[in-house]
């Protein structure tokens, strides 16, 4: 064990004494893969980023909720013949939560995008919500300030609102906004309460960037026809969740009136279905990524070979005096697979050095994250192609005759 631990030290010296004396071409050689390292990197980080946003937005949708919609997630079905489907209305929404035995609240939601302003201060392309007061129950939301409105205002379409963390943030950035009247489109509503912040939904829409109002409300205001909702359900608990659907798809097909013949004209998405569809995407993507940074790691991969057969050459009487004084074949293999693999080594670094940055620049636009294990799998990459790269040429070197490499000019 102390041997081969003194052997193993010996190979280090050698090696790093060997790039030293060849600083130039060390730099040269190191530079493919360093190129290759910083894209396996930033490929990860991004990898990583998109699954950390997934999950924080998959935690906000609730693995116990039903989102009833005439459009299903992840596509893959006829779109004009959904397109075609009849729209879902407030009272299917009322037959599930009379009806209903699994569930534990239900609320229709429909959304649509209208300024809202209070004073001088307005805030564009709000998501303006109308839903009823079961909601904060149904997504397990929490209000921050005050409380969301109840059931009496919902019922009865009083002008109420309640406000996401931003719009609240950017109307009343120095006052308490509670009781304030605010203008949303053109209609007036006294301010009840705050939510507390949620963040984005997959990276993209804002969950703080939104209004919600009353649902008899919202029609009163912003849309005559009472359809075109959709209807979120939640179970009484996750293991309920398949009864739940069950249950649902019942007396929606009920209400609808659709025969035993005549399939779904609405469709039932939970969580799974993104996560499914996320995963296929991201395997894609992730092939895909590495694909072209194998590319890169495999030319920086044919450089240190190249320049390692060109070392094993120059070396070759350094070799045969090793070999002469009784160096095994292994000493010699293990010298030069471990100068390969400190070239790849310190690239490797480099390339980490020089992706930080570039990561936290990206991450302006798209999520990104580094956490130890992509920086450890970094490195773990760069010494294999080391390793795999310098194998022919330090094979060669342990073969060579002790002899004929004494004679060699």
């Amino acid at each position: 064990m102390r041997f081969a631990f003194a052997e193993f030290k010996e190979g280090m010296l050698i090696a790093f004494a060997a790039i030293r004396a060849n600083k130039m071409r060390s730099v040269l050689t190191t530079l493919g893969i360093v190129i290759g390292i910083v894209s396996v990197t930033l490929m990860g980080t991004a990898i990583e980023g998109l699954n950390r946003a997934f999950n924080k937005s998959i935690a906000a949708i609730g693995a116990d909720v039903l989102y009833v919609q005439k459009w299903p997630w992840g596509g893959g079905q006829d779109w004009w013949k959904i397109r075609n489907r009849r729209d879902l209305i407030i009272q299917q929404a009322r037959a599930i939560e009379r009806q209903a035995t699994t569930t534990r609240s239900v609320s229709p939601v429909i959304g649509t995008q209208r300024p809202v302003k209070y004073g001088r201060q307005v805030v564009q392309n709000v998501v303006v919500v109308g839903t009823n007061a079961n909601f904060v129950e149904t997504t397990g939301t929490n209000v921050d300030l005050g409380r969301f409105y109840t059931a009496a205002e919902s019922d009865g379409g009083r002008p109420v609102c309640v406000l996401g963390a931003d719009v609240a943030s950017n109307l009343f950035p120095n006052e308490n906004p509670l009781g304030k009247t605010v203008k949303v489109g053109a209609g007036a509503y006294r301010v009840v309460g705050v939510l507390e912040k949620q963040g984005s939904l997959l990276g993209m829409e804002s969950l703080d960037n939104r209004v919600y109002v009353p649902i008899n409300r919202f029609f009163h205001e912003f849309m005559s026809r009472r359809g075109g909702i959709q209807i979120w359900v939640r179970a009484q608990s996750i293991t309920d969740l398949d009864e739940t659907k069950e249950e649902v798809r019942g007396i929606l097909r009920k209400v609808r009136h659709l025969s035993p013949s005549q399939e779904d004209d609405f469709a039932i998405n939970q969580q799974d279905i993104l996560i499914q569809t996320f995963n296929q995407i991201g395997a894609v993507i992730a092939a895909v990524g590495l694909f072209i940074t194998g590319l890169a790691l495999f030319v920086g991969g044919i450089g240190i070979m190249n320049i390692m057969f060109v070392s094993v050459t120059e070396r070759t009487r350094e070799i045969g005096i090793r070999k002469a004084i009784g160096a095994p074949r292994r000493t010699i293999l293990m010298q030069f697979l471990l100068e390969s693999a400190a070239l790849c080594l310190i690239g490797g670094i480099i390339g980490i050095i020089i992706a930080f940055p570039l990561s936290l620049i990206i991450d302006q636009v798209l999520p990104t994250a580094m956490p130890l294990s992509v920086v450890g799998i970094a490195l773990l990459v760069s010494v294999f192609v080391g390793v795999i790269s310098g194998f022919l040429p330090a094979y060669r070197a342990s073969r060579l005759d002790p002899v004929d490499a004494l004679r060699y000019e």
